[in-house]
C-alpha cells in the first residue's frame, strides 16, 4: 500500500470524502455507532491513510495536539476497512512516527475500544484509566511515552 501522510491543508477534496466515508461505513453503519465525527478536530491534524485497488481509503487515523504546552499528541478516528492485511500495524507505526518525529510529542495519548487494546500493546501503549463507555462502546484510556 502506498501509505500518505498529509496536514487537512493538504487534502484534496477527494481524499477528505474517501476518508469520511471509511469512518462513517465502520463507525456508524458497522458499529452502529451514532455520534458526531466531525469534531473541529481534522482541520488540525495529520491524517494517515491509504487507497485500495478500488479507490477506496482502506485504513486511516489522525495525529493532533491534544495539549501542545505539554507535547502530548493523540491519535483518533483509528480505522481499517480492509482486515487481515497488516494494515492497522502499518497505520499505527506510520501515526507514531507523525507523533513523535513531526510533531516532536513527548506522549501519545488515545481513547481504544477495549476489544482493541492488544492492537495498541503491541506499538508499545499502556492502559492508564478503567473502562468507560463512549458512544455505547467500552473504551479505555491509552498512552506511550516517546
Amino acid at each position: 500500500m502506498n501509505w500518505q501522510i498529509k496536514h487537512f491543508s493538504q487534502l484534496s477534496t477527494l481524499e477528505l470524502y474517501e476518508i469520511l466515508k471509511t469512518r462513517f461505513e465502520i463507525f456508524v453503519t458497522e458499529q452502529e455507532c451514532i455520534y458526531q465525527d466531525l469534531d473541529n478536530k481534522d482541520q488540525n491534524a495529520f491524517h494517515v491513510f491509504c487507497f485500495n485497488d478500488e479507490g477506496r481509503v482502506a485504513a486511516c487515523l489522525r495525529v493532533f495536539w491534544k495539549n501542545e504546552e505539554d507535547k502530548i499528541a493523540q491519535i483518533g478516528r483509528v480505522v481499517t476497512l480492509e482486515h487481515g492485511k497488516g494494515l492497522g500495524g502499518q497505520m499505527l507505526k506510520k501515526g507514531v512516527f507523525v507523533a513523535s518525529s513531526m510533531l516532536q510529542a513527548r506522549k501519545i495519548y488515545l481513547e481504544a475500544q477495549q476489544y482493541a487494546i492488544g492492537y495498541y500493546a503491541k506499538e508499545g501503549f499502556e492502559v492508564v484509566s478503567d473502562v468507560f463507555m463512549e458512544d455505547g462502546i467500552p473504551h479505555v484510556k491509552m498512552e506511550k511515552n516517546l
